[in-house]
């Protein structure tokens, strides 16, 4: 049984043992305590943290819905310890958390949409290096934990090396829609490999079909589809610390490895018999566009590749998991680098010091922290310790599955480049290496742009 609203008080009146003041403050709980599968012993804990009356000032990017969900695991945190956790959002966190710290005046905790403005903060000396025994945590927890450790680990003002960023709710971009019924009607089988789906591809144009819907088309990022699918081929195709090290421009980008990558890429998006409308259409048309061609009978095409957000722009009235579905975009058989997921995710940091900031963090660690979102919808974790069970959203816990699997997982490669290249050179050499230019002319491009702005 669920309430929709449970006020901190009823909370204590089950027995919860909560502080004077939580019990007194109206906490909104979308879950009663006690009840469900969530992990309650982890909400339990949290009562020894000591923080009770303890005011931490939370700032970060959510608005909305999303504001809301969060203020609802923040209610969970409050109820437990008695403390006055408060959370709010602005569509412009990323210049006003610079001022704030800048001004010393920032709040206990920052919420950093990807880790490269927290890894700036962190050089300057205006976030507090995680509680000892954090790293050993994260490693052991998460799903590919010692990606997740490299993602949060940042140089300070004094060049040393520590975990600054705790990473919650992500986001999985290492996907594949089609429509079962085709695939049923064809007698078509998901690919478990690489290897496999591109032996799919050529079986459906030998079957006069045609496996791929592409679109680089986005206004003014046109190409950034391409940028994803290139990182994607990377991580397929080259080591972690290779791909590492062309994120942050340690190989160029004309490296050999990042030219494999990119002719990967046109395997798929330059072969005229494996493209809708052919490779010409690539680059012209609307990734919104691209993934109706899923939906046409017969279909135009078999598979598009996308992050979990494109059912939004699939027919009015899809069912994910019924009209359309997903799989993993997979790795190479022969090539043993596991099981790579590409995707993103909001990184916590410290920006003002306290007990209470501290005690937030280890919340964060808690099951129940991941659950209630989970129960809900939009959110992914990479927390091995949760239970699945309790997901809202069965599409969700699919796509959780691939992240839970993961043995590497890292975050955008363009998100993490300068801004001149990952939301600019790149994005425009993708749109000309779709239309036929030469994949090592077109990254030697990018990496005379890339010299230029360091």
């Amino acid at each position: 049984m669920n309430r929709l609203f449970w006020t901190a008080a009823a909370v204590a009146a089950l027995g919860t043992g909560m502080g004077a003041q939580a019990a007194l403050a109206e906490q909104h709980l979308p879950f009663a305590p006690g009840e469900g599968a969530f992990n309650w012993d982890s909400f339990e804990g949290l009562k020894d943290l000591g923080v009770e009356g303890e005011e931490i000032r939370i700032f970060g990017p959510w608005m909305g819905p999303d504001k809301d969900l969060f203020d609802s695991v923040v209610s969970y945190f409050n109820a437990a310890t008695g403390a006055k956790a408060t959370y709010s959002g602005s569509d412009s966190f990323e210049q006003q958390i610079v001022i704030d710290t800048g001004a010393g005046s920032p709040p206990n905790v920052a919420i950093f949409p990807q880790p490269g403005l927290a890894s700036d903060l962190a050089a300057k000396g205006h976030l507090t290096p995680l509680a000892e025994g954090t790293e050993d945590w994260v490693r052991e927890n998460y799903a590919a934990g010692q990606s997740w450790v490299d993602l949060g680990t940042f140089a300070g003002p004094d060049g040393n090396e520590d975990l600054y960023g705790f990473f919650y709710k992500s986001d999985v971009k290492s996907l594949v829609w089609y429509v079962p019924e085709n695939f049923e009607d064809a007698g078509y089988e998901v690919p478990e490999t690489m290897e496999d789906l591109k032996a799919l591809s050529d079986q459906i144009v030998a079957d006069g079909g045609t496996p791929w819907c592409i679109g680089l088309g986005s206004g003014g990022a046109t190409g950034w589809p391409a940028t994803d699918w290139v990182e994607d081929l990377m991580l397929r195709t080259q080591s972690p610390d290779v791909y590492d090290k062309w994120v942050n421009h340690e190989i160029p980008f004309d490296d050999p490895a990042v030219v494999a990558a990119i002719e990967e890429f046109g395997a798929f998006a330059r072969n005229e018999k494996y493209v809708d409308g052919g490779s010409g259409a690539v680059a012209s048309t609307d990734f919104r566009d691209s993934p109706k061609g899923l939906f046409s009978s017969p279909p135009k095409c078999y598979m598009h590749r996308q992050a979990s957000f494109i059912p939004a722009f699939f027919p009015e009235g899809t069912l994910v998991g019924e009209d359309a579905d997903f799989f993993y975009f997979p790795a190479y058989a022969g090539k043993d680098l596991g099981k790579p997921v590409l995707g993103g995710g909001t990184v916590f940091g410290i920006t003002e010091d306290s007990k209470g900031a501290q005690a937030f963090i280890k919340f964060l660690q808690s099951p129940i922290a991941h659950e209630v979102w989970m129960a809900q919808k939009g959110f992914l974790t990479p927390h091995k310790g949760v239970n699945t069970e309790v997901f809202g959203d069965p599409t969700l816990k699919k796509m959780n599955q691939i992240l839970l699997e993961a043995d590497t997982f890292r975050f955008d490669g363009s998100d993490l480049m300068p801004g001149a290249i990952g939301a600019g050179a790149f994005w425009t050499g993708m749109v000309d290496y779709a239309g036929g230019a030469d994949a090592k002319a077109v990254a030697t491009q990018i990496e005379e742009t890339w010299k230029s702005v360091e």
